[in-house]
């Protein structure tokens, strides 16, 4: 048998076999129910509501370690259940077996109803009417700040504007400088800066006030976009390679379940977010103001940790590292981890090196009260 024969044989073997995974794929996904890829299944309890916004606060799984409550706070942009993905790839899950007393802000489905709330609102009402909510029920006048990408931004501004309420600062992916993605050397990382920056100011007006938000379904395709590639293979060769695999199969589909929950962020916070930071970098020249107050880093005084992915294309690593030099605290901690954007919380090699990096360095700081400075 010829060269081109022996060729012609293996491929017609390979689409066979294709052709047979993928349809047991189809096969498996008409066969899984919602219920079978729940996601954000953690055990909690609803402390408070405030218009679609709610607090909860997680059953303990461990000892206290650390007695300062700490509020988790993701962002707009996204679901807080990419922290809590699965039981065993769960942020969540992992700080909560290390003794923190863990709470969680869920900002909801917002809609066009909510078109008017701004940043201030989130900040200044929301997270602030939490904050008194967890210092009632714990009686601690002060609370760790755990903030997520978009959220870690709302907790930063929150520390800044009202130290006297923050034991503790802990962001991860978050960005400060949304210009710093120009030092960096990867092409790939920093397309969304580059993108928001090109894009006509009154374009982003005409958007988010047709629909009185930025459109959930319209981030979706700017993230697909920054990866093209992967979103136009992963329902067949990503699928493929995992079909054999029920473990990975499932994680395939929560992941996919968290991807397609993308809420709409409210029209007035959406366009601070695209203007204000992403195209004026309000925060880091300290001009970006919330509630009639200035937001100035140099008022967090409060020990701080910095937890970013070094292959981040979403936020490069030089957009969080902006903030040791800015804020005031003589206490501050960086610490660089690999993985990307999200695989920093849902990938099994980042599990334990996230979580437990995050509860060493508070139950430090909640063992020596005088490390705020």
């Amino acid at each position: 048998m010829s060269d081109q024969e022996n060729q012609t044989s293996r491929f017609a073997r390979d689409m066979a076999a294709n052709a047979e995974k993928m349809f047991k794929a189809t096969q498996l996904i008409a066969n899984t129910r919602d219920e079978d890829v729940a996601i954000g299944t953690t055990p909690k309890h609803l402390m408070m509501r405030r218009d679609k916004v709610e607090l909860f606060h997680y059953e303990p799984m461990a000892e206290a370690t650390a007695k300062t409550p700490v509020l988790l706070a993701y962002g707009l942009i996204g679901r807080y259940t990419m922290a809590d993905l699965q039981p065993d790839r769960s942020l969540v899950r992992s700080l909560l077996s290390k003794g923190l007393d863990l709470w969680l802000i869920d900002w909801g489905q917002p809609g066009r109803t909510e078109r008017w709330l701004k940043i201030d609102d989130y900040v200044d009402d929301y997270i602030d009417a939490a904050v008194d909510r967890i210092a009632q029920e714990t009686g601690h006048d002060k609370i760790t700040l755990l903030g997520i990408c978009e959220g870690g931004v709302f907790t930063t501004c929150y520390t800044a504007l009202h130290p006297e309420k923050v034991k503790n600062l802990v962001i991860t992916i978050t960005p400060i400088d949304f210009h710093a993605d120009v030092k960096d050397k990867a092409a790939h990382h920093g397309f969304l800066n580059l993108w928001t920056r090109s894009l006509d100011p009154d374009d982003i007006d005409k958007l988010v006030d047709t629909y009185g938000v930025l459109p959930g379904e319209f981030m979706s395709s700017v993230f697909s976009m920054m990866t093209p590639m992967r979103s136009l293979t992963k329902y067949n060769v990503d699928l493929i390679d995992v079909v054999d695999d029920e473990a990975k199969f499932m994680n395939f589909l929560r992941m996919e379940k968290w991807l397609a929950d993308r809420p709409h962020h409210p029209g007035g916070a959406a366009k601070q977010w695209l203007k204000d930071l992403y195209q004026e970098n309000r925060l880091v020249d300290g001009s970006f103001e919330l509630s009639g107050r200035r937001v100035d880093l140099k008022s967090i005084t409060a020990p701080v940790l910095n937890v970013f992915a070094l292959d981040d294309h979403i936020i490069p690593p030089d957009c969080s590292r902006a903030l040791g030099a800015k804020i005031g605290s003589t206490d501050y901690t960086e610490i660089p981890l690999p993985g990307g954007h999200v695989g920093l919380f849902v990938s099994s090699k980042s599990q334990g090196k996230l979580s437990q990096s995050i509860a060493d360095w508070l139950v430090a700081r909640d063992a020596n009260p005088g490390s705020e400075a």
